[in-house]
């Protein structure tokens, strides 16, 4: 499974230079809200797997957030040992977006 997930991506950075997509499926949530339910919980962490498996560097930089405002994440993934290429990447996103700035309702 891992040599079928790092084949797509290597086909990906075949064409481009980080793969972006939301870090969770859902918005957070408030603190205790799903703690009832381990499988959502477990979800949550579904879209981060990819890059554990394929032993990319991945990280997670703030994007919005929901009319609740609770905080939306955007993930990156970055080639094997080109950790200064994605770092240049969410640091060019932070510098054009005030999304780092904002923050969740408590």
């Amino acid at each position: 499974m891992r040599t079928l997930v790092r084949r797509d991506y290597d086909r990906a950075f075949e064409q481009v230079d980080a793969v972006v997509m939301p870090t969770s499926p859902t918005s957070a949530f408030r603190i205790g809200e799903k703690s009832e339910d381990p499988l959502l919980l477990y979800l949550t962490d579904v879209f981060t797997v990819s890059a554990n498996l394929a032993g990319l560097p991945a990280l997670s930089v703030p994007c919005g957030l929901t009319p609740n405002t609770l905080p939306i994440g955007l993930q990156l993934t970055g080639k094997p040992f080109d950790e200064a290429t994605l770092l240049r990447v969410g640091d060019s996103y932070e510098r054009d977006t005030n999304w780092w700035k904002a923050c969740p309702n408590l």
